[in-house]
């Protein structure tokens, strides 16, 4: 302090000098109150911090656990992806195997016998009744309707029938 002060605090009287001390001495009491709400925000802080960083934990663990569950689908649907895409590809393999197959069966009956005859669809049929039956039971199977349906391959069988019907009448 300096010695105007001094003098100042030497020139008060018993009576200022007890109010200062009064005043001092709630300063401190309001200066501890303070500084304790202030200990008890600090600590309420504290374990707000902690369940924060539990709450992250747990949150970044199942981020990371659907990460994971989100790369193993993905992967999962790729190898679906593939294995119909390879599938769509045999089966136009296929079916263009089939298209020769069926072109050259064609060539090879018609050059056999000018037309499909006895050779095609009716091979063994030997009276009308026999003749008929097998119409019925080729239509059910290849009608265009169906799964393994033709309208071609009907075409085909109508053709021989009648072909076959003028051999018997």
């Amino acid at each position: 302090m300096d010695t105007k002060e001094q003098k100042n605090l030497e020139e008060m009287s018993q009576e200022e000098l007890l109010e200062l001390r009064k005043f001092l001495f709630e300063e401190r009491i309001r200066i501890a109150a303070e500084q304790e709400k202030q200990q008890q925000v600090y600590e309420k802080f504290l374990k707000e911090r902690l369940v924060f960083m539990q709450e992250m934990k747990a949150l970044n663990s199942k981020v990371l656990n659907e990460r994971k569950r989100l790369k193993d689908e993905t992967k999962f649907f790729d190898k679906k992806l593939q294995i119909l895409q390879n599938g769509f590809t045999q089966l136009d393999l296929d079916r263009k195997q089939f298209e020769r197959e069926k072109k050259l069966y064609r060539q090879k009956t018609e050059s056999a016998e000018g037309t499909v005859g006895a050779y095609g669809f009716f091979r063994g049929v030997t009276s009308t009744l026999g003749l008929k039956k097998r119409y019925k039971d080729l239509l059910k199977i290849f009608h265009p309707d169906n799964v393994c349906g033709d309208s071609e391959t009907v075409k085909e069988i109508n053709r021989q029938y009648e072909y076959m019907k003028r051999k018997f009448d």
